[in-house]
């Protein structure tokens, strides 16, 4: 029986976070497996089957500074129901580092790709982007404004250092233009080569 609880271990490892780039790396930690449950998800639960495949990119995206809190693959199916589903590959998370920000603007607007973005700072809060409809009726959306007691809600376990980065940092949605697998074909390797480039620079600037 899984608990409906974060496990004390857990708990201790998020609390201990300061910054955007610290609650990344246990993001990609969580999508691997070794943290067990993250402050806005069902405790003690995974990363769904779906996007089983996405972990590798998603864990790299995490630890070059962008935040994941919500992403999918791009699929095109009748459902269970009997309904036909059409699904965007789309990832949403934060983003404090702003030379991480605009390297995902440019290669995401070279590619064609839909962004929404939510940005304290300069003002811009562009809408939702539906990236689920149901027999082509919108069902999940990406994006949008988020306020800060929801914020609040689901961050709770955080400290106030890293919740306050994450207050300050920008809220991002980038998208597939077009549902199923050939969208997810050209979301993903855009975002893997900002991520790898990112990761590069900043061991190269360590040394």
């Amino acid at each position: 029986m899984l608990l409906p609880w974060m496990s004390w271990n857990d708990r201790r490892r998020w609390r201990s976070a300061r910054t955007v780039a610290d609650l990344g790396e246990l993001m990609a930690l969580w999508l691997e497996g070794e943290v067990k449950s993250w402050p806005g998800y069902m405790p003690r639960c995974g990363p769904d089957e779906e996007t089983a495949h996405l972990i590798p990119s998603l864990a790299s995206l995490n630890r070059a500074g962008f935040l994941t809190i919500a992403s999918q693959p791009g699929e095109a199916v009748t459902g269970h129901d009997g309904c036909w589903w059409e699904q965007r590959a789309a990832v949403e998370g934060f983003v404090s580092d702003r030379t991480l920000y605009y390297r995902l603007l440019e290669a995401a607007d070279a590619a064609g790709l839909r962004i929404a973005v939510d940005d304290g700072q300069t003002g811009v809060h562009d809408p939702a982007i539906t990236v689920t409809t149901v027999d082509g009726k919108p069902y999940t959306r990406f994006g949008g404004p988020l306020s800060y007691r929801d914020m609040r809600t689901i961050w709770s376990v955080i400290r106030e250092p890293a919740f306050l980065a994450l207050a300050d940092a920008v809220r991002v949605t980038i998208a597939a233009p077009e549902p199923g697998s050939a969208g997810e074909r050209e979301l993903w390797p855009v975002l893997d080569r900002v991520s790898s480039r990112d990761r590069h620079d900043r061991a190269a600037n360590a040394l």
